[in-house]
C-alpha cells in the first residue's frame, strides 16, 4: 500500500530538524538518557534548559520533543499560553489525548470546576448559620495561610493582612455552605481545593498512560513567566507523594531564562540535569552557515558581528544563503535589519514585518495583518511558518522575542503613524470578531467564554499599541471584569497592559502593567484593586463595579466587615447597582444580619425584579428567620422564573417542614433531589420529614447515602448519628458523633447528642461531661439542659437536675418537653406540681 504524501507541516518540520546545527553534547545526553532505565543511577528525570533570550532554548526543547517522540514517548508542550496549574494540566490533558491517551476523568473533573466556580457564588448565599462558630481545625488552616482556600486568587498573600480567627470563620463559611448546597464533597474539594482534587487525577492518568508507551516527556518552556505559579507545584509532585506517585519513565524538561532556585531544588541535583545554553561558539556558527551555503568569509565575519553568536539569529540570517560581500550594507546596522536586506522579495519582507506585530498569528490573522491576493496568501504563509524565527505551536506562530522586539521597534521608529494605522486596523479586525462572539449573549456569559476573552485581549492590545487616549481607560475597566472571573484572566490583562506598554514604549501602559501584575502577585484580588481604585481615576460607574468585584473576593477571604465596607461604597457611588446590593446582603447573611440581608434583596429586586436567585435567597432568609409566609411567597416565585433550581425547591421543602406540611414538604425534597440526586442538604431535609411520617428505615437511608456523598460533613453525620440513637443503635450513633468531634472539636450538638447517647446506656457521669462541655459552648441550648438535668437525675443530683430544668424553662417557656423535664425532677425532689 503506498504511504500517504507527506503534509507541508511534516515536510517543513522535516526540513527544520534536518538543518539543526549544534548543541550536539545536550541533544546526545538527552537522547542517552532513553537508554537508561529509571532505576539506573545515571537516568535523569528532569532536564533544565536556561540561558538569555536567543541562545535557542525553545528549538532545543523542541528537538529534544523530536527525539523523544523517535524513542516512541507520548509528550505534552506547555509554554506561557497557560496561566495556571490547572490550565497546564489541562494542555497536558489535551496534547496527550490527541496522541491516543485520553484523560477522560481529568476531563470531566476540568470541566465540572469551571461549572462549579459559577455554582459557588449562589451557593454560598443563603444557608442559615450554624451556632457552632469556626472549628478548630480550620484555625490550623488559617494560620497556616489558608491553603484551604485554593478558590481565592492570592488566599496565600492576603491572609498576612487579615485577622486569622477572621479567616478562620470565613473558611468555616464557606466550606459549610458550599458543603451544603454543592452536589457532593468531591465539588466541594473541586471548588475550594482545585489543585489538591485534580493533582491525584492527573498523576492516574499519566501512570495508566505510562503502561502504553515506554516513555512520557513532560515540556515545560518560558519557564521564567510560568515558574512562579508551576515551579513549586512541579517540585512537590516530584519529590513528595502527597498527591500520589508519578511513574518512573515520565520525563520533565524546563526551560527558562532564569537557573532553577536552588533554595527549592538544590538538594535533588542528582536526579536533573542542568543545561545552560550560551550563544553559538564559532565552531557552531560557521558550521551552521556553511549548512546554509554562506561561506565567503567577509559574510562569515558579518554575520559573526551582528548576531554575537545567538543561535535564533544567526539561523534567520543564514535562510537567506548571501554570498555577496558587497551585500554587507551598513556596519551599523542589526541582524534584524540585515535579514530584511537580503530578503530580496518586497511582498515577503512586507509580510515578515506586519506579521511581528500581533502576539499570535493564525491564517486569518495573517490575512487581517498582510495586504496580499487570495492566491498569494497560503504560500506566504507556509514561507513565514518555516523562517528560523517563528515558532510553530501547531494552530498558533509566535515570533522569537527578540527578533519580534527589534522588528516593532524598527516598524514604531521609522513611522509612528504607520505604527498607529497598522495597531488600529487589527484592533477593528479583532473587534468584528468579538462582536460576532457576542451575538445573543450576556456580558457574564461572554467572560466565562476562552475564546471571547483571547479576543478581546488581542483587540485590548493593539488598541493599547494606537496609543489612542481612550485605550487605557478602557482596558482598566476590563481588568476589574476580569479579576471578576478568576485569577488567570486577571493576570492574562495585567500581562497585555505589559505587553502593550513595552512594545508601544508607553511608560504609563507599562506601569500600571507592572504594578497589576506585582499586586495581584503579592495581595491577590483584592490588592490589584484597592491600587486601581486608589490610582485609575476611574469614573463612579467604573468604581462602584470594582468596589462590588473586590469586595466579593474579600467576602470570600471571610474578611466580612471590609467586604461590607465596599459594598456600601459601591450603592454610595450607583444606587442602581443591583449586584452591588446582593453582594451586601450576601455579606450581612454571613453575618447572621438576616433583616438588613432581607432589606438589600428588596432593593436588588426593585431594579431586576425577575431575578430567580435573588428571590430563591430571599426566602431562605426569610425561612432562617421565620418567616413562613414571606418564604413562601419569594420562593414561589423563584421556582416559577427556575423551575430548574434545586436549592429553590430544597428551601421551600424546609419551609413545609417548619410548618407541619410533610407531604408538601416530601414533594419539594423529592423534586430538588430529581434535579440533584446528590444534593446532601436536601437528603438532610428530607430525612427529617421520614422521622415526622415515622419511617425510620428511609430516614436512615437518606441519611447514609448524604454521609457516603461527604462523611466528613458535620451536620449530616450528627444527623445520622441522632437517628441511630433513635433506633436502638447506640454504639454505632457513638461512632457517628466521635468522627464529627475528631472534624470539630466545638461542635455543641455533637457534645450534646453524644451526652444523649451515653445516658441511653447508662454512662451517665460521662453524660454529664459531654453535656457540659455542650452548654459551654452554647449556654442557651435548651436541649442539652433538658437532657442534663435527666442525667443529673439519674445521678441523685436532685439540686443539679433542678437548676437545669429550670433554666431550661426559663429559655423556652413554651417548650412542652422542658416543661416535662421540670415536672419530672419536681416529683423526684418531692416538691408539689404547681397549680394550672
Amino acid at each position: 500500500m503506498t504511504r500517504a504524501r507527506l503534509t507541508m507541516q511534516e515536510l517543513i518540520a522535516q526540513r527544520r530538524r534536518a538543518g539543526f546545527v549544534g548543541r550536539g553534547a545536550e541533544r546526545a545526553a538527552f537522547r542517552t538518557n532513553f537508554d537508561l532505565p529509571p532505576e539506573d543511577e545515571r537516568h535523569r528525570f528532569l532536564f533544565h534548559v536556561h540561558g538569555n533570550a536567543g541562545v535557542g532554548k525553545t528549538f532545543l526543547v523542541r528537538e529534544m520533543e523530536q527525539l523523544a517522540r523517535d524513542k516512541g514517548a507520548l509528550t505534552a508542550y506547555v509554554d506561557e499560553s497557560v496561566g495556571s496549574v490547572l490550565e497546564a494540566m489541562a494542555a497536558i490533558s489535551r496534547q496527550l489525548g490527541a496522541q491516543g491517551c485520553r484523560f477522560k476523568e481529568l476531563e470531566r473533573l476540568l470541566a465540572a470546576h469551571r461549572e462549579r466556580r459559577h455554582e459557588a457564588e449562589a451557593a454560598v448565599a443563603g444557608l442559615e448559620e450554624e451556632p457552632e462558630g469556626p472549628s478548630a481545625g480550620s484555625m490550623v488552616v488559617a494560620r497556616a495561610g489558608l491553603a484551604g482556600l485554593g478558590m481565592v486568587p492570592g488566599a496565600g498573600a492576603f491572609a498576612g493582612v487579615l485577622d486569622a480567627a477572621q479567616l478562620a470563620q470565613g473558611a468555616d463559611r464557606l466550606r459549610a455552605r458550599l458543603s451544603a448546597r454543592l452536589r457532593s464533597q468531591e465539588d466541594v474539594h473541586l471548588v475550594m481545593q482545585p489543585e489538591s482534587v485534580l493533582t491525584p487525577v492527573l498523576l492516574n492518568e499519566l501512570t495508566d498512560a505510562a503502561a502504553t508507551a515506554p516513555w512520557i516527556v513532560l515540556f515545560f518552556d518560558t519557564y521564567e513567566r510560568t515558574g512562579p505559579f508551576l515551579d513549586g507545584w512541579l517540585h512537590e509532585v516530584m519529590t513528595g507523594d502527597r498527591h500520589g506517585t508519578l511513574p518512573a519513565t515520565v520525563v520533565v524538561v524546563t526551560a527558562g531564562q532564569r537557573p532553577f532556585d536552588t533554595a527549592r531544588w538544590g538538594a535533588f541535583a542528582d536526579f536533573m540535569t542542568d543545561v545552560p545554553l550560551g550563544p553559538f561558539t564559532e565552531a557552531e556558527a560557521r558550521g551552521l552557515l556553511a549548512g546554509k551555503g554562506v561561506v565567503a568569509e567577509p559574510v562569515v565575519e558579518e554575520v559573526l558581528r551582528l548576531t554575537g553568536g545567538l543561535p535564533v539569529l544567526v539561523s534567520t540570517l543564514a535562510e537567506q544563503r548571501p554570498t555577496d560581500p558587497d551585500d554587507i550594507g551598513d556596519p551599523s546596522a542589526t541582524a534584524v535589519e540585515r535579514f530584511l536586506r537580503w530578503e530580496q522579495d518586497p511582498v515577503r519582507r512586507s509580510a515578515a514585518l506586519a506579521c511581528a506585530l500581533p502576539r499570535q498569528l493564525d491564517m486569518d490573522v495573517f490575512r487581517a495583518a498582510v495586504d496580499c491576493q487570495d492566491g498569494e496568501a497560503d504560500a506566504l504563509f507556509a514561507w513565514l511558518r518555516a523562517l528560523p524565527f517563528v515558532v510553530d505551536r501547531g494552530d498558533r506562530l509566535h515570533y522569537h522575542d527578540l527578533v519580534r522586539d527589534a522588528m516593532l521597534r524598527m516598524q514604531r521608529g521609522r513611522s509612528p503613524r504607520g505604527w498607529a494605522q497598522q495597531h488600529s486596523g487589527l484592533a477593528r479586525k479583532f473587534g468584528e470578531w468579538r462582536a460576532e462572539c457576542e451575538v445573543g449573549r450576556g456580558e457574564r456569559e461572554l467572560w466565562t467564554d476562552e475564546s471571547w476573552r483571547e479576543l478581546r485581549l488581542a483587540e485590548s492590545y493593539h488598541l493599547l499599541c494606537t496609543q489612542a487616549r481612550a485605550a487605557l481607560p478602557e482596558v482598566l475597566r476590563d481588568f476589574t471584569a476580569a479579576c471578576d472571573t478568576d485569577d488567570a484572566t486577571a493576570a492574562r490583562w495585567a500581562r497585555v497592559l505589559l505587553d502593550a506598554g513595552r512594545d508601544g514604549d508607553t511608560e504609563a501602559v507599562s506601569r500600571w502593567g507592572s504594578e497589576l501584575s506585582r499586586a495581584l502577585t503579592e495581595g491577590g484580588v483584592p490588592a490589584a484593586l484597592d491600587r486601581l481604585l486608589s490610582r485609575a481615576g476611574l469614573d463612579a460607574p467604573a468604581q462602584a463595579h470594582a468596589r462590588v468585584v473586590r469586595g466579593t473576593a474579600l467576602r470570600r477571604l471571610g474578611a466580612l466587615e471590609e467586604a461590607l465596607r465596599e459594598y456600601d461604597r459601591a450603592v454610595a457611588l450607583d444606587t442602581g447597582l443591583a449586584r452591588a446590593y446582593r453582594g451586601r446582603s450576601y455579606a450581612r447573611g454571613e453575618l447572621g444580619d438576616y433583616e438588613a440581608a432581607v432589606d438589600d434583596l428588596d432593593h436588588a429586586l426593585a431594579l431586576e425584579p425577575d431575578s430567580p436567585s435573588a428571590h430563591s435567597v430571599r426566602g431562605e432568609y426569610h425561612r432562617v428567620l421565620n418567616h413562613p409566609d414571606q418564604a413562601l411567597r419569594d420562593l414561589d416565585r423563584g421556582i416559577e422564573l427556575d423551575p430548574a433550581h434545586h436549592f429553590a425547591w430544597a428551601s421551600r421543602g424546609a419551609v413545609h417542614l417548619t410548618r407541619g406540611d410533610l407531604q408538601a414538604a416530601r414533594a419539594d425534597l423529592d423534586r430538588s433531589l430529581d434535579l440533584n440526586p446528590d444534593y446532601t442538604w436536601a437528603l438532610v431535609r428530607r430525612a427529617r420529614v421520614w422521622r415526622g411520617l415515622g419511617d425510620p428505615v428511609r430516614q436512615l437511608a437518606d441519611l447514609d447515602r448524604a454521609v457516603a456523598l461527604q462523611p466528613d460533613w458535620p451536620w449530616g453525620r450528627c444527623e445520622r448519628g441522632d437517628a441511630l440513637r433513635n433506633a436502638g443503635r447506640v454504639e454505632e450513633s457513638l461512632r457517628d458523633y466521635d468522627h464529627v468531634l475528631a472534624l470539630d472539636p466545638d461542635y455543641a450538638s455533637a457534645h450534646a447528642s453524644r451526652g444523649a447517647a451515653l445516658a441511653a446506656v447508662g454512662r451517665h457521669e460521662e453524660a454529664v461531661t459531654a453535656l457540659d462541655r455542650a452548654v459551654r459552648l452554647n449556654p442557651a441550648y435548651t436541649w442539652a439542659l433538658c437532657r442534663r438535668a435527666e442525667a443529673h437525675l439519674a445521678l441523685g443530683a436532685i439540686d443539679l437536675a433542678l437548676t437545669d430544668a429550670d433554666r431550661a424553662c426559663e429559655l423556652s417557656p413554651d417548650d412542652e418537653r422542658a416543661g416535662a423535664v421540670r415536672e419530672q425532677v419536681r416529683r423526684a425532689a418531692g416538691e408539689p406540681r404547681p397549680r394550672p
